[in-house]
């Protein structure tokens, strides 16, 4: 197991410094980066997924190259459209509903990021569960309006019954991300009518082919994101949307340039909109570069040895 600290260039998800682990197999390298508060139970899954693609256990995949879509921080209206101007891509994901932020800076980061864009392109936005079903409400109709039309508005609020409740309300469609990833029934959101798109992540979910499962029950158009992988998680949902027998939408996979530097030899980075389908090899003196500090590396094996000692104990 290799342990890296990279800088982010900008605070995203509360952080400034990205914490992975990655793991060495018979096919390569997995990426087992489950966020620092996560207890073992919640990090298991993810250990999967770099089990899954360490072993080379992957489908085959159906295309071999994948649309994304920029991610736009809660940055500045200029810094929005810098990001956007210079992504290639003709979608934007756009981060709304940051502490400390109010709504009018949610509409002028919108505006910039439709002006980058063009009339053509598409905007969803993120909420990350902040609102409430009225704030919701009201904050998806005003942004919809700054941005010219919304394609979705992704997890507006915590709870799968309040989602329902937005999608009942508003006619920009809806989509569930922690409402299926964080879920003990992530199959709620189909049963509730709570959302238009899935949101999956393969660390989250437990990797590439737990993933079409659930694609498969869940019955809804998917979008495959990022949990702020390096390009070894990223290739993870990369495999995860080239396998998908549909994929009607942009994925959010192209958040390494959030990333200060990388540890693959060829990062995944988008051209002209899209990634290609490969799993990208380690660079081992970038590997070196970015190693975590020794307390930090004892960090990260006392976790894998608690999810470890998870397995053991539900194995009994």
């Amino acid at each position: 197991m290799k342990v890296l600290s990279i800088p982010m260039r900008t605070r995203f998800r509360g952080i400034t410094v990205r914490e992975v682990a990655l793991l060495d197999g018979v096919a390569g390298w997995g990426e087992w980066s489950p966020f620092l508060e996560y207890p073992p139970e919640v990090a298991e899954p993810w250990l999967r997924c770099a089990e899954e693609a360490a072993a080379g256990d992957w489908p085959a995949p159906l295309r071999d190259r994948v649309p994304v879509n920029a991610t736009v921080p809660a940055v500045g209206p200029e810094q929005a459209h810098a990001i956007v101007s210079g992504s290639g891509c003709r979608t934007a994901k756009v981060k709304v509903a940051e502490p400390g932020q109010t709504h009018a800076d949610d509409e002028a980061r919108l505006e910039a990021v439709r002006d980058a864009l063009g009339a053509g392109g598409k905007v969803r936005i993120d909420a990350n569960g902040a609102w409430s079903v009225d704030d919701a409400v009201a904050a998806i109709v005003a942004l919809d309006r700054a941005a010219s039309g919304l394609e979705y508005a992704e997890q507006p609020c915590a709870t799968v019954e309040e989602l329902a409740a937005v999608r009942r309300r508003v006619d920009v469609p809806i989509a569930a991300d922690e409402s299926i990833r964080r879920a003990a029934d992530p199959y709620r959101v189909r049963d509730l009518a709570a959302a238009d798109v899935a949101v999956l992540k393969v660390q989250p979910l437990g990797g590439v082919r737990a993933c079409l499962r659930i694609a498969e029950d869940i019955g809804l158009p998917v979008v495959v994101s990022s949990a702020l992988e390096t390009s070894v998680g990223i290739a993870a949902g990369v495999a995860l949307a080239a396998a998908l027998p549909e994929l009607p939408y942009a994925c959010g996979l192209a958040t390494v340039s959030l990333l200060e530097d990388d540890v693959a030899v060829e990062p995944l980075l988008p051209v002209d909109g899209a990634l290609p389908v490969r799993q990208p090899a380690v660079d081992p003196a970038a590997a070196e570069a970015l190693a975590a500090a020794p307390d930090r590396v004892e960090h990260w094996e006392a976790r894998l040895a608690a999810v470890r000692a998870l397995r053991e104990s539900l194995r009994r």
